[in-house]
């Protein structure tokens, strides 16, 4: 392997997911294969205005065909993205977990309004020349275009990077292993007693239940699984939730965050309606990993829940009490599981720097293994 393959990078990457909550951001230190130290995590929330503004982007995006289209409050919304981010890596930087450290680049996602793979559209909003100019920091940016104009689904990402954190992990950790991600909407990432890799995007994670509770109880989240821990699933409403078509579909597939409506427990309490939405990211979860155990020919022995999910005790309870498996949080093995998603985007720009692969077939059903991302170099640089 040529030396600069085996260099390790210092690299911040950054996430701002379907949750819309905050900027994720985090240090490491990785040469985009094997070697992966996590170094410092931080988050910027966004205010109550700026959620505000992103849920009326995810509202302006919808059925656009064109990905570099900017209706209604897009360059708003892209310009707070891209200043939000800026002030992440700043607040990063700044933290005593990064003293001493200058990184190398910066991994930035952008903030999904619009992901229709099967029409070639996936749309991120977040400038990335006006990051680095912002940073003084080189910016990879734009990740999933590349994969979806070679016929991917463009998502999800992260498999590569959970990957390397299961061979890195202190803990042993045998494969077969299913590495779920329950953030706006749940993959799953299957990882193969022979090494091989799967990946797809399981039906909802926490995006519906956020809706619900804000609509109904005015709060961001509900915190630990409180108000659907008070209500009852009603069944007849989780069969209607069930009978989307996606579930039916083989994977690798991929969803948007507004995939789903709550239209079926419209008529619900709020504690039933929580109760129900839960049980709908849970039940599906556990469909997508039977899935893998058909496809596959076995069971994992292990689930490994990252992401906001993991936060979430009456979920995580469905979850363990439904999956004949363990199930374990990511911190549990020593992974920040909640800044886990910028550390992937970080790891990510390392390889798209080394011109390595970031998507495989079995991950977002691309023909071959695709590089992607683009370098935006600050303009003091060029």
């Amino acid at each position: 392997m040529a030396e600069n393959q085996k260099k390790s990078i210092l690299a911040v990457g950054l996430m701002s997911g379907t949750s819309c909550d905050g900027v994720d951001a985090a240090l490491i230190e990785s040469d985009g294969e094997a070697a992966v130290r996590p170094i410092a995590p931080a988050f910027r929330p966004y205010d109550g205005a700026e959620q505000d503004l992103l849920r009326q982007a995810l509202d302006d995006a919808r059925g656009l065909e064109d990905r570099d289209a900017r209706p209604g409050c897009l360059p708003e919304a892209e310009a707070m993205i891209t200043k939000a981010h800026a002030e992440a890596v700043a607040q990063l930087l700044a933290g005593k977990g990064a003293e001493g450290f200058r990184p190398d680049l910066v991994g930035f996602h952008g903030q999904t309004v619009w992901h229709n793979p099967a029409a070639g559209v996936t749309m991120q909003i977040g400038d990335g020349q006006a990051l680095a100019d912002a940073t003084g920091l080189p910016v990879v940016h734009d990740f999933r275009a590349a994969d979806v104009d070679a016929g991917g689904q463009g998502a999800p990402l992260v498999p590569i990077y959970h990957q390397a954190l299961v061979g890195a992990s202190s803990i042993p950790v045998t494969p077969p292993v299913a590495v779920v991600n329950i953030g706006g909407v749940a993959n799953i990432t299957w990882i193969g007693a022979d090494g091989g890799l799967m990946a797809f995007d399981s039906g909802p994670g926490n995006a519906l239940i956020n809706d619900w509770v804000r609509a109904r109880a005015d709060v961001s989240m509900d915190k630990g699984g409180q108000i659907a821990a008070k209500g009852q699933v009603d069944f007849l409403a989780l069969l209607g939730l069930m009978g989307n078509p996606y579930f039916k579909r083989e994977a690798p597939k991929s969803l948007d965050r507004n995939a789903f409506d709550i239209e079926p427990v419209a008529q619900l309490s709020t504690e039933d309606g929580a109760a129900t939405l839960t049980a709908f990211t849970v039940e599906t979860i556990c469909l997508g990993l039977e899935h893998m155990e058909v496809r596959f020919g076995g069971a994992a022995t292990m689930a490994i829940i990252c992401g906001g999910g993991q936060r979430n005790d009456w979920m995580m309870a469905q979850l363990s009490e439904a999956l004949d498996m363990p199930v374990m949080g990511a911190d549990a093995l020593g992974w920040r599981g909640d800044a886990l998603e910028a550390e992937a985007f970080a790891y990510l720009a390392i390889r798209s720097r080394k011109g390595l692969p970031l998507t495989f077939p079995g991950t977002t059903g691309v023909a071959a293994p695709m590089p992607g991302g683009v370098m935006a170099m600050p303009a003091d640089k060029i």
